[in-house]
């Protein structure tokens, strides 16, 4: 059998605006905006990477100006608004250095592979931007890339987060202590997606860590448990309006709104596929055997079947399933299979089962489906296997089941639910208990996957690269996406405190970019 199966996504030409915003509502009539009941002469935002204008997988510094909380406070000029800094990047690579050492990628172009199929690629170049002296804090926005909740309460937190160690103020300085000590009149706070996106975007390979109450015994994958959030959040909203600030709170969107989660489709085998359809009948033969296996120890859902008529679901390793390695084992010796191949087949297919409608595929399962997992060949071949035989054991989603980190199966999203309603009932909680307003992010960017939101030059989306709201990593938004951001937040902030801020026009603002070069 091949190594590799090619798979091909049709992308609609991509439409790129690098025009200047404009705004929807006119600025010609002297005296028209009015900050109401805020105050919003020193604007702080504290959050992530969303808070941060990260993009494409990297921060640099076409994104920072580009992020909701800089283009809110453009808008908050108009009524009374004062000077909002960010540690800006030194390029638009993207990339970041620890030591003369590149510790964080470059940023992703949009570009045409030989096949002449477009996808996002690494921005080749070497980064100029450093950890150490590369800005000196604190800043107006304090979004830090890879936050969780309880790390913005950290003390000595630019150790172990070089995003933040290159504009703390003090090597134990904590993110919320250097955004408090700002005094801010206005704030935003945007934190607790990454207590749950690093587990999703992982795969689920993380712990749900409910009723652990130790965070410094977690690790990076790991769901945070609600009272770590509930008790972090409350101290860095204390923290924020400690000198009678007013300010926003924002909720977390669900998983299922953005392209990493819902781009590559369970089923993209294709029949008509040459490195596949012609193998359909082999793969079925060997299968059958297996097949009768599963039957024969009550689990015949677990069944693995190619059809030669329409697409078929990739294998996955499903770890929420009983480990029925054993029997399976004996029960293939028992059908007349070798023990060495029994054993392997038993090892391999004790938690597997095709995919469905209910499992959500990652964005980096789509390089992999199809292709050689080499760990696995070099493994079968260590056990005496033949190259080839070894080969034919070992093709990701076909013959080898996908991995923990490439799939969320139901039973980890879940897990991913319960977790973001439990954080998004504390936000609400907060936000009505001090009379801040209210963000609903998660209701919004649902109707941007489920339907599109109309602007007067198109429609924004959640496609991926095509639909204009996310960028070419899949899980931060574009220009575009950070203005649409910035208008919700806006308009929650004129009607909770009688301001008439200006929204911009999200038209104006850029989507992906499709050149490799720095600049």
């Amino acid at each position: 059998m091949k190594n590799t199966i090619k798979f091909l996504i049709g992308l609609a030409t991509i439409g790129l605006v690098s025009c200047d915003a404009e705004f929807e509502n006119s600025v010609s009539d002297d005296g028209f905006y009015s900050n109401g009941t805020a105050d919003f002469s020193n604007y702080v935002a504290v959050g992530n990477s969303l808070t941060a204008g990260y993009a494409d997988g990297a921060l640099y510094i076409t994104g920072q100006e580009n992020s909701y909380p800089n283009i809110m406070a453009q808008q908050f000029a108009f009524a009374g608004g004062g000077e909002f800094t960010q540690p800006l990047m030194n390029d638009n690579t993207g990339g970041l250095l620890l030591g003369g050492n590149q510790v964080f990628e470059n940023r992703f172009v949009l570009a045409v592979d030989a096949d002449g199929n477009p996808g996002p690629v690494r921005l080749e170049g070497t980064p100029t931007t450093t950890v150490s002296g590369s800005a000196v804090g604190p800043f107006n926005n304090m979004g830090v890339p890879g936050a969780k909740s309880f790390h913005l309460s950290a003390n000595g937190y630019g150790t172990a987060n070089p995003w933040f160690g290159r504009f703390q103020t003090s090597a134990g300085a904590s993110v919320i202590a250097d955004a408090a000590s700002m005094s801010p009149t206005f704030f935003s706070l945007w934190i607790g997606n990454n207590d749950i996106l690093s587990y999703a975007t992982s795969g689920g390979a993380g712990v749900d860590q409910l009723g652990n109450l130790d965070p410094s015994t977690y690790g990076d994958n790991d769901i945070t448990d609600p009272n770590v959030f509930a008790a972090a959040y409350s101290g860095q909203v204390d923290a924020l309006m400690a000198g009678g600030a007013k300010g926003v709170l924002i909720n977390l969107a669900d998983v299922t709104s953005i392209p990493f989660f819902t781009t590559v489709p369970f089923a993209p085998l294709s029949p008509l596929d040459p490195n596949f359809g012609p193998q359909i009948p082999t793969l079925n033969a060997t299968y059958a055997q297996l097949n009768g296996a599963f039957a024969f120890l009550g689990v015949p859902e677990r069944s693995i079947v190619f059809s030669q008529t329409a697409a078929s679901a990739v294998v996955v390793n499903d770890e929420s399933l009983a480990n029925i390695s054993d029997q399976l084992t004996q029960v293939l010796i028992g059908g007349g299979l070798d023990t060495l191949t029994a054993t392997l087949f038993g090892q391999q297919y004790g938690q597997a089962r095709q995919a469905n409608s209910g499992d959500l595929m990652t964005l980096t399962s789509l390089p992999v489906i199809g292709q050689l997992n080499q760990v696995r060949f070099d493994q079968l071949l260590a056990l005496g296997l033949p190259a080839e035989q070894a080969g034919q054991l070992s093709v990701n989603g076909v013959t080898f089941p996908m991995e923990d980190q490439y799939v969320l199966v139901p039973a980890e999203q879940a897990s991913i639910a319960a977790a973001a309603a439990a954080f998004n009932g504390t936000i609400e909680a907060i936000a009505e208990t001090n009379d801040l307003g209210f963000v609903d992010a998660k209701t919004a960017l649902a109707e941007v996957a489920a339907t599109g939101v109309a602007f007067d030059g198109g429609t924004l989306t959640s496609q991926f690269v095509t639909g204009g709201a996310f960028s070419l990593d899949g899980v931060h938004p574009t220009p575009r996406g950070y203005a649409y951001t910035a208008n919700l937040i806006i308009d929650v902030i004129n009607r909770k405190y009688d301001a008439t801020i200006p929204m911009v026009a999200i038209g104006n603002y850029a989507t992906v970019s499709a050149h490799n070069n720095g600049g």
